[in-house]
């Protein structure tokens, strides 16, 4: 059922237990990661194009070293789920607020929807910047609904705190839309 992936030629090198390691436990986990992505998008297709991006995404890059890849690869899939549904929505969304026929009276169809896509490229981007635990608690709040109490409750923390996270990640959507950088982020203006 599974095909088996293409894997990108790589050189010998100090990094080959690794990622030896990371195919073992990759090809262990892409059946239970691409049932949780499945079950998240609706569309095993989707899913499996998703989980493969995953896999090249880690590939490509230099070894990361976590105990428990396993767990952390789920978590990654889990992730690359949401962010495929928010930029889904994102585009639904934007294409709602359209009146009928507005693009073929003007004209401007091909550059609205280079612009729609500039500035969703860019928020992706700017939501890609942001600390882990900021980025969890706007897809929580944004894509799925959930109040900043809940957020707080089940993640351990005060809902100042998530209210200060949001305020985070609001900040630099609007800063990417403006066309200006990401509220910066250093160890004295980071959210707890």
């Amino acid at each position: 059922m599974n095909e088996p992936f293409d894997l990108p030629s790589a050189s010998p090198g100090p990094d080959e237990p690794g990622r030896a390691r990371f195919l073992q436990v990759f090809l262990a986990q892409r059946s239970r990661m691409e049932s949780l992505v499945s079950r998240r998008v609706g569309c095993r297709a989707t899913a499996a194009d998703l989980v493969q991006d995953l896999f090249l995404r880690f590939w490509r890059r230099p070894q990361v070293n976590v105990e428990a890849l396993d767990t952390y690869l789920l978590r990654c899939a889990g992730n690359i789920a949401i962010d495929h549904l928010r930029s889904e929505g994102a585009r639904g969304r934007a294409n709602d607020g359209l009146p009928e026929g507005e693009f073929a009276s003007s004209g401007s169809e091909p550059q609205a929807a280079l612009e729609t896509d500039s500035e969703l490229r860019r928020i992706e981007a700017a939501l890609r910047e942001l600390p882990e635990r900021t980025r969890q608690i706007f897809l929580l709040n944004r894509i799925h609904g959930r109040k900043y109490a809940d957020i707080a409750k089940a993640m351990g923390l005060s809902q100042s705190a998530v209210e200060k996270h949001m305020m985070r990640a609001l900040e630099a959507c609007k800063a990417s839309i403006a066309g200006g950088p990401a509220v910066p982020r250093t160890p004295g203006n980071a959210p707890r």
